[in-house]
């Protein structure tokens, strides 16, 4: 009998995450059925799976009446609300968290999109999440914009565990990794125990290929054909040549004798946005211990299902990834201007889910109040 792929990537040092989370999954155990069934050991959020979560079903009206009873407003709502979800969640995952060391068993919520290009506010609310959830599993996702490295930086001197998202290029990922190590180096002056921060650089997979793959098709050229779809998959390897890179040094080396966890590197939107494609691609070719793959259910469930795990795919294949890189550019592929559309789409889809969130949210209030 072959053996479960999810249980070969687990065994491959892949730490399984879902991308997702919801009142309803938390109430029928559904979440409860994948920890025990699916090798799912953390779980990942953001405004867009909040969104979808509040728009369906019955499963918020209580709390939601309760809160209008309360006279709560939108804002003060959807806090409550989202962070209700995630510390059940905490709470679900608190025996893998203490079994694996604070590795594992780690639920993420994201601070405020609004606010990804101001340092300031970014922090407040990164401190009032982690007050609000108040539990030792949880990740508080910070966007890796310009104005979100030093808020990184200051949240984890703060000694609160972050998880990094929307990574797209190996150079902001650089910046990322810098602003970690700097957090931690901080956390140590401020007196904390730096064997309880944990974190994660959530660097985004699909999306890459997504906006190249469509640049490749409007070149035409049968270079570019052979190119398409390549770039994905070639960037985050090249990211975990650099994970490997930045955490050997004599910087870090200093932190890690302090009890200092190396900040692993998480790929997200792992779920295949082109039919073309195996759905199991972003999970397959992307086997490497000391990461962790966020999948949305149905990719899950395909990977159980038709997953090709054939060991490490990701190192010593920077060289492989460069040369793909090399070509991208000599077609005429502004990889600056990828990745810099990329942030900017995904910092706006963000926001327009939080747009959407906050609009459901109002609605339900109002039908609450009657």
């Amino acid at each position: 009998m072959t053996a479960n792929p999810l249980a070969q990537l687990s065994e491959a040092g892949v730490s399984i995450w879902l991308d997702d989370l919801s009142r309803e999954r938390l109430n029928t155990g559904n979440l409860a059925d994948l920890v025990a069934n699916q090798h799912v050991v953390g779980v990942t959020t953001n405004p867009t799976i909040f969104a979808t979560a509040l728009s369906k079903g019955s499963a918020y009206d209580e709390q939601v009446r309760e809160l209008a009873g309360r006279g709560a407003d939108t804002d003060a709502a959807v806090r409550e609300i989202t962070t209700t979800d995630v510390r059940n969640a905490c709470d679900l995952f608190r025996d893998i968290y203490t079994a694996t060391d604070g590795v594992d068993g780690r639920v993420s919520i994201e601070v405020d999109p609004r606010l990804a290009h101001d340092t300031e506010a970014t922090i407040a609310e990164a401190l009032d999440l982690a007050k609000a959830v108040d539990r030792p599993n949880l990740l508080v996702k910070i966007p890796a914009t310009i104005a979100g490295l030093p808020a990184i930086t200051k949240v984890l001197a703060e000694g609160i565990s972050v998880n990094v998202t929307l990574i797209f290029s190996t150079e902001r990922y650089r910046d990322v990794m810098e602003a970690f190590i700097a957090g931690l180096e901080q956390a140590k002056a401020n007196g904390h125990d730096l064997r309880g921060i944990h974190s994660v650089a959530s660097f985004f997979v699909s999306r890459v290929d997504t906006e190249i793959d469509k640049r490749l098709d409007a070149l035409g050229t049968e270079r570019a054909k052979e190119l398409r779809g390549q770039a994905a998959i070639a960037n985050a390897r090249l990211a975990y040549a650099a994970f490997e890179e930045t955490f050997r040094g004599e910087r870090w080396e200093a932190l890690a004798a302090e009890g200092a966890r190396a900040q692993r590197p998480l790929w997200a939107s792992t779920g295949v946005k082109d039919p073309a494609y195996s759905d199991t691609r972003y999970v397959d070719e992307l086997v490497v211990a000391d990461t962790v793959n966020t999948m949305p259910e149905k990719t899950l469930h395909a990977v159980a299902d038709h997953g090709r795990i054939t060991g490490d795919t990701v190192t010593g294949r920077a060289a492989q990834a460069q040369e793909v890189f090399d070509g991208l550019a000599e077609v005429g592929i502004d990889l600056d201007d990828v990745f810099a559309v990329l942030e900017t789409e995904g910092v706006d889809k963000f926001e327009k889910s939080w747009a959407e969130l906050l609009e459901t949210v109002t609605g339900q209030l109002n039908q609450a109040k009657g």
